[in-house]
């Protein structure tokens, strides 16, 4: 309908027939379930480097993969993930604590000392044991300061006996502190034998955090989608495109969770790749496996199909970052930040395989060419050592038994096509559905997958050789037309990797009639 013109005069007017540009959805963000010392509770928290990792969520916990895994993805390229931390399991959940001995016998525990508040607010209280003051003061007794952040408990005259006229330790302190309580270890020691030594001491959070990590179940690690919990509460991040659970893992090395839930788990984590169409799991293989149990697991325990899946085998060894010997952590994190430094370096269509892990010492067991050949076929991406060019990723193949999405780099490039044109093409949504709609989305789509093929993620001499678009009456007919349907049809030849190269070499007569 044209504008009403009612009096003499210049008009203006705007026309929008350009073309709406295609922009290419971003492919290297990963989301990562796990056990951390703070921060919030099982939610999807954006984290952008590993400074804001430690600074939301703490540093390393012993016993949990997490920390390790996102330090392992941003160190191999990884620029921004989403952690969920799971409600238990970490030393920021406890109660930090402190064991004091005597002081007449120093291999004996007498008093411990445990914070009322669990987490940081705990981790940060010290305590001092003090002899009382005065010359003729009595020897079984002894002063308690109890210092925290901007408060300072003082307990005088205390002593481990008991009766109406002593001071006895764990009653006035369990009774009148607001910041720990205490509990007196038995032994045979008499009372003033058991003061412990004088001196100051911070309570620190228990190192161990396989207790906690029993009460974790498949469930809370596989969450509602509704309540933002879990793997499902990443529904809420359209830019994810990578699932990672590390501390499945942790779990598993406990007992915590048996391999039917750690089944469970990585079933989830595939169905809800599946369900979401842009985004990809990274499975972890159970530790301690050699070749032929990882054959095994594969085939006859785990048993998945899936084009949106892959697994690496076997685990890593990195540098302990509390010190001391090196430790294994499942490879999910790590294989990550090779996704995303890959999409970077040379785009999602080139297979993160034959890329070097950056971070990594060596690997739980070392894989053979012959042992590859048994593993590589049934789907297995294995991590190998090869002299002079350091640990490398040696396997680009997803779960899928399907010969068509066989590798990782075109199931995912499918994933930035499709993710891309969705996110390039709502604004076709409730415009008249004719024939100039239907050549406007075959210019704009045909634009963008120009631009995919001359980045080399295309197979072909020209465009046309390389993708097709159909968008006209034929598969638009009048019958889907009158239920408020506009059908594209969209054909890509991807580029498959070079996964086998082969030379032919023979001998040559110099001279002979088949020199060319």
């Amino acid at each position: 309908m044209s504008p009403e013109y009612l009096s003499p005069g210049v008009y203006m007017e705007e026309i929008d027939k350009g073309s709406k540009p295609i922009e290419g959805a971003g492919t290297a963000c990963a989301a990562f379930v796990g056990f951390a010392e703070k921060g919030p509770l099982n939610q999807p928290t954006f984290i952008p480097n590993f400074t804001e990792f430690v600074n939301v969520f703490g540093g390393f916990v012993k016993g949990g993969f997490l920390a390790s895994s996102v330090y392992g993805y941003f160190l191999n390229g990884g620029g921004r993930c989403y952690v969920t931390r799971l409600p238990a399991g970490a030393s920021g959940d406890v109660n930090a604590e402190v064991t004091l001995k005597s002081e007449t016998a120093p291999s004996i525990e007498t008093l411990t000392a445990t914070a009322l508040a669990a987490g940081p607010a705990g981790a940060g209280i010290y305590i001092e044991i003090a002899k009382p003051s005065g010359v003729e003061a009595p020897k079984d007794q002894f002063t308690l300061y109890v210092r925290g952040t901007g408060v300072e408990e003082t307990f005088e005259k205390l002593s481990f006996s008991k009766g109406k006229s002593t001071r006895n330790v764990a009653e006035i302190v369990n009774k009148e502190s607001k910041l720990i309580k205490v509990a007196i270890k038995e032994s045979d020691l008499s009372f003033a034998e058991r003061i412990p030594t004088p001196g100051k001491y911070p309570l620190i959070a228990a190192e161990s955090a396989s207790v906690a990590l029993v009460s974790v179940s498949s469930e809370v690690i596989i969450g509602k989608a509704a309540d933002r919990t879990g793997i499902s509460g990443f529904e809420i991040a359209d830019d994810v495109t990578m699932v990672c659970v590390p501390d499945l893992m942790a779990l598993y090395q406990t007992g915590a969770i048996s391999m039917d839930g750690v089944k469970g788990v990585q079933l989830a984590m595939i169905a809800h790749c599946e369900k979401m169409k842009d985004r990809f799991a990274i499975l972890d293989c159970p530790p301690g496996l050699n070749p032929q149990q990882m054959k095994e697991w594969r085939l006859n325990q785990a048993g998945y199909d899936t084009k949106y899946g892959a697994v690496y085998y076997p685990w890593i060894k990195i540098a302990n970052p509390r010190g001391g010997e090196s430790i294994l952590v499942p490879p999910s994190g790590y294989m990550a930040g090779i996704y995303a430094r890959s999409d970077t370096e040379r785009g999602v269509h080139k297979a993160p395989a034959n890329e070097v892990m950056r971070g990594v010492m060596s690997l739980e067991m070392q894989i053979t060419k012959s042992e590859q050949d048994i593993l590589n076929p049934i789907g297995i991406n294995c991590i190998r050592a090869f002299p002079g060019r350091g640990i490398r990723v040696w396997g680009a193949r997803t779960l899928s038994s399907d010969a068509s999405w066989r590798y990782i780099n075109v199931r995912r490039l499918f994933n930035f096509v499709e993710k891309s044109i969705e996110m390039g093409t709502q604004w076709i949504v409730f415009e008249p559905n004719d024939a100039d709609l239907w050549a406007r989305i075959r210019r704009d789509i045909n634009a963008f997958l120009t631009n995919v093929w001359r980045s080399g993620a295309l197979f072909g001499a020209s465009p046309a050789e390389a993708f097709y678009v159909k968008c006209d009456a034929e598969n638009n007919p009048q019958s889907t037309r009158d239920l408020g349907q506009v059908i594209i049809e969209i054909g890509m030849a991807p580029v498959k990797p070079a996964e086998f190269v082969i030379f032919r070499i023979s001998q040559w007569a110099s001279g002979s009639d088949t020199a060319e």
